[in-house]
Parts: C-alpha cells; sequence; structure tokens
C-alpha cells in the first residue's frame, strides 16, 4: 500500500485544500481519507469509542470518493465526533460498479484532550478532479472550512 498526501496552502485562502496521490485506487481513497481526517483533529489525540460501518455502491470512481468525503462530514457534525483512523476497502464488481466499505473509528469530539484542528463544513466540487497518470491516481480536494 502505498499513498501520499499533501496539503496546499497556495490553492484555496480562505478554504482548505490537499494533493493526494495512490499506487492504486484503493491507494488514494486511503490517502485522501487520511488527510481529510487529519484535517479535523490529530488523530493520534482521539480515542476509538465510537463506530460506524459505511458501505457504498457507485458507478464512477470520483463520484464515490466525493460522496464518501462528504459522509465522513456528514458523521463528524451528525454524531459530534472526530476519527482516529478510518480503513477503506474498495472493489471494482462485475458488474462494473465499486464497492467502498469503511469503518470509522473515533469519540466525541473533546477539545480539552484532543488536537482539534479545522471544523471542515464540505467537500466542495471547486478544482475537484480524479485522475489517473502514469499508473498513479490523483485527485485534488478543497474542503469547505
Amino acid at each position: 500500500m502505498s499513498y501520499a498526501y499533501q496539503f496546499l496552502d497556495e490553492i484555496a485562502t480562505a478554504d482548505l485544500a490537499f494533493d493526494a496521490v495512490g499506487d492504486s485506487l484503493q491507494d488514494l481513497f486511503q490517502g485522501a481519507t487520511n488527510a481529510l481526517i487529519e484535517a479535523m483533529a490529530d488523530p493520534r489525540t482521539v480515542g476509538c469509542t465510537w463506530q460506524r460501518t459505511i458501505v457504498r455502491i457507485e458507478e464512477d470512481p470520483a463520484s464515490l470518493l466525493f460522496d464518501w468525503l462528504s459522509d465522513l462530514v456528514y458523521w463528524k457534525d451528525a454524531a459530534g465526533v472526530v476519527f482516529n483512523h478510518v480503513p477503506v476497502t474498495l472493489l471494482h464488481r462485475s458488474d462494473g460498479t465499486w464497492n467502498l466499505t469503511g469503518m470509522l473509528y473515533g469519540e466525541p469530539v473533546n477539545g480539552s484532550t484532543q488536537a482539534l484542528r479545522d471544523d471542515v463544513k464540505g467537500v466542495t466540487k471547486h478544482l475537484y478532479g480524479l485522475n489517473q497518470e502514469r499508473g498513479r491516481w490523483t485527485v485534488r480536494v478543497v474542503l469547505d472550512v
């Protein structure tokens, strides 16, 4: 498994942007997921007292990633949690669709014990793009904070 992400200060001054890359689509999804949870809080300061399984099936991997990242923001707000880790499994099914299963592990927000970062309000379509170049997958994501 090989992925990386980098936050981009010069892309969106009022928002938060990052690029993620992966050797496979699975790696890219994991890298983008990790970038998002890092944007919200330092995961090393977050426990694992809360968990949720999310399953999504879509035909287009770009739409799937966008909706998946949006799900994480939704659960942050709906359950009032931040995340410790979020393993992702991505399968390409025989009917041509993509099946994503993600396990969300975290705990309720607690500013006295957690290193909270940005309050991400949503994933935007601004500059959003998922591409495959020279055998590597890339995505640019801009978050509304």
